[in-house]
């Protein structure tokens, strides 16, 4: 068991350049947007419709699909905080083709062999989503096709493929101007509703919240936020004070209109938050997401996200129907239960064997 790090002098960089610090809070914090992002999809589904309880579910989980906006954030933030100079950019994105790619086949074969054997399959859903160009596609039955949260990882995959494009940007950025950078771009998320407003409501919604372009600017934002904190001009901002404005982001945004609510409510408490959570383990403050549970929980988050739906959907088709309160939080725990058990397979089965496989030296170091 390693200690944890000492404070840095105030005088030195918050990060030195080389080598990264491990971050295991935002692991832990993983988990936390992705099971919110359950809790959406478990009140979308209406499980709990007239048991009373769709008022607390709703205050609780209404916002969930806000959860993957912390995931854009995190990816631009970590691949940022691990390049190292001299590091070709085939590398980062091979690590990260590794940790995705595998898992997300899986499941996808798995479920679209399911709707094939149910009659419901689309071979145009399939294939486009097969390959992660679903989000490009404006039209919900292929964007939401197959395994519906994989839209996310078909941003994600754009953004991986213009990563050193944008770090070559974001780097030319002097230090006394990251500031002046991240605003803009968090000004730039919530204009995107704005901008998005003459467009009719189907084309609305994906522009705001599917489009890899526009879903592009929290990543570049994550980013930026990376560099500020390596460059030593974070603000001083207690973890627990970031999390306490990430809840209040995350209600208040349920309260707003029309599309405002998706992104541009959280952006500001999220990315706040996550650099916030960095500098908590760079410096050993207290953080509630670097325990061993929390951290587990983190490293099987993207399977988690993965195969939650389809555990829902399953569920849904062949479970009972109709439940009282206590029936539908034994069905709620029960699918919790299960999606953590097969995430926790795909995570030990497919995700780690083939990133020791694909990530295998091939020539001495």
């Amino acid at each position: 068991m390693t200690s944890a790090p000492a404070p840095l002098p105030s005088s030195a960089p918050a990060i030195p350049p080389l080598p990264p610090v491990r971050l295991p809070s935002l692991t832990g914090l993983r988990f936390l947007a992705a099971f919110v992002v359950f809790g959406f999809h478990l009140h979308a589904g209406g499980l709990f419709t007239g048991t009373g309880a769709e008022g607390v579910l709703e205050v609780v989980f209404g916002q969930g699909a806000t959860g993957v906006g912390f995931f854009f954030l995190l990816s631009g933030f970590v691949l940022t905080w691990s390049a190292r100079e001299g590091l070709p950019a085939n590398v980062g994105r091979r690590r990260r083709a590794a940790r995705v790619l595998p898992n997300h086949v899986v499941v996808w074969v798995v479920v679209f062999a399911g709707l094939a054997w149910l009659g419901g399959a689309s071979v145009l859903a399939g294939v486009v989503g097969l390959f992660l160009l679903q989000a490009w596609v404006p039209v919900q039955s292929i964007y939401f096709g197959v395994n519906t949260p994989a839209w996310s990882l078909s941003c994600e995959a754009a953004f991986y493929a213009a990563f050193a494009w944008l770090l070559a940007l974001v780097d030319r950025v002097p230090h006394r101007r990251l500031w002046a950078l991240a605003v803009g771009l968090m000004a730039a998320v919530i204009a995107v509703p704005a901008v998005a407003l003459p467009l009719p409501d189907g084309l609305e919604y994906w522009f705001v919240y599917v489009f890899p372009v526009t879903r592009a600017l929290e990543f570049v934002l994550g980013m930026a936020l990376a560099r500020i904190v390596r460059a030593g001009r974070w603000i001083r901002l207690p973890l627990w004070q970031a999390g306490a404005l990430a809840v209040a982001g995350y209600v208040v945004s349920g309260h707003l209109p029309g599309t405002f609510g998706y992104v541009a409510g959280t952006v500001v408490p999220l990315a706040l938050l996550i650099p916030a959570a960095a500098v908590a383990d760079v410096t050993g403050a207290r953080s509630p997401w670097r325990n061993r549970t929390a951290v587990f929980l983190g490293e099987v988050s993207f399977a988690f996200y993965l195969v939650h739906q389809v555990v829902m959907r399953a569920a849904e088709a062949f479970g009972p129907h109709d439940v009282d309160l206590a029936g539908a939080i034994g069905i709620a725990v029960a699918l919790l239960g299960v999606s953590l058990g097969l995430a926790w397979l795909l995570h030990r089965l497919v995700e780690r064997p083939a990133q020791r496989r694909l990530l295998r030296p091939t020539a001495p170091a």
